[in-house]
């Protein structure tokens, strides 16, 4: 970070604290570690007792023709309901969809403490609390109004099928003509599931944990409506990526026997998980081990549709 962008970073952080709270000082504003999409950073400040404050200021960057106002206030929205329903989720605090305060639009909630679990000592454990979470959160209530600024997640998710040819990206990897083949077909038969909320990114780096028990689940710009399973697909693709095999079965079957039901659909929307990593491979599934598993995930999620 240069000198000029801590000076730009110190004057929001002041700006803010005006808005926010007033009394309280300033001690220092610092990148979080973790933010793979967005700049998200730690502010500390002091208030008159003495007491520490933490906030964490989440500000959305360029990417494509997404309109980041409405980024902002999809996910401060997403984070009041889901902190009404009791979830883990950050407090949110402030709003800020103009970049008025901000410098670009963002919002301001609590600081969770906790880190991200990308090798777990133990898979079988992580993933069991991981599938009681996302049951939770496909089990909150979203009355219709709610329902208003969320994303469409079955249209998020097949956005690869829209045309009537598989997308250049996915020509160009050696399972990708095979995968939207496959997956197009899937889709002209999808049953019809009862629409729930759905994350759309849920994956171990937007979960942080505490003393081996889930703080939070963070990043919910792209919170949307609709299938369940496309989330119980994308956590699984991750796990069989990192060698999981096992944990990923687990995750399903508890997955399951949380919502009393079966993910009807799990096969395509493995299949649309699929086709995230082809879009931008590079330190995903480029390399060995990742792009073995990836096509080991991507021949066994076919053969299932063929059965």
């Amino acid at each position: 970070m240069n000198d000029a962008n801590d000076k730009h970073l110190t004057e929001i952080g002041r700006e803010l604290l005006r808005q926010m709270a007033p009394d309280c000082e300033l001690l220092s504003i610092a990148p979080l570690p973790g933010s793979y999409s967005n700049e998200t950073h730690l502010l500390t400040a002091r208030a008159p007792a003495g007491d520490a404050l933490r906030l964490a200021v989440r500000r959305y960057a360029v990417f494509g023709d997404y309109d980041r106002g409405e980024k902002a206030r999809r996910e401060f929205k997403t984070l009041e309901l889901l902190h009404g329903q009791g979830i883990p989720v950050p407090t949110p605090f402030f709003l800020d969809d103009a970049g008025v305060v901000l410098g670009t639009p963002g919002i301001v909630t609590r600081y969770v403490p906790g880190e991200l679990v990308l090798s777990p000592a133990d898979p079988i454990d992580w993933a069991e609390k991981l599938a009681r979470m996302l049951a939770r959160i496909h089990a909150v209530p979203v009355g219709g109004a709610a329902r208003s600024f969320l994303l469409d997640a079955d249209a998020e998710a097949s956005w690869f099928l829209r045309p009537e040819a598989p997308p250049a990206f996915m020509r160009a990897h050696p399972d990708g003509e095979a995968v939207w083949g496959t997956a197009r077909a899937l889709w002209s038969r999808a049953r019809r599931e009862s629409p729930g909320l759905v994350h759309v990114d849920y994956w171990s780096g937007n979960v942080l944990w505490d003393g081996g028990e889930i703080a939070a689940v963070v990043d919910w710009e792209e919170a949307a409506w609709g299938d369940a399973g496309i989330d119980v697909a994308y956590a699984r693709m991750e796990m069989f990526l990192l060698g999981l095999d096992a944990a990923a079965d687990v995750f399903l079957r508890v997955y399951e026997a949380e919502r009393g039901r079966r993910v009807a659909n799990l096969v395509l929307w493995e299949l649309a998980a699929a086709a995230r990593p082809m879009f931008s491979p590079e330190g995903w599934v480029s390399e060995m081990p990742a792009s073995r598993r990836f096509h080991q995930f991507i021949e066994r999620s076919r053969a299932l549709a063929a059965v």
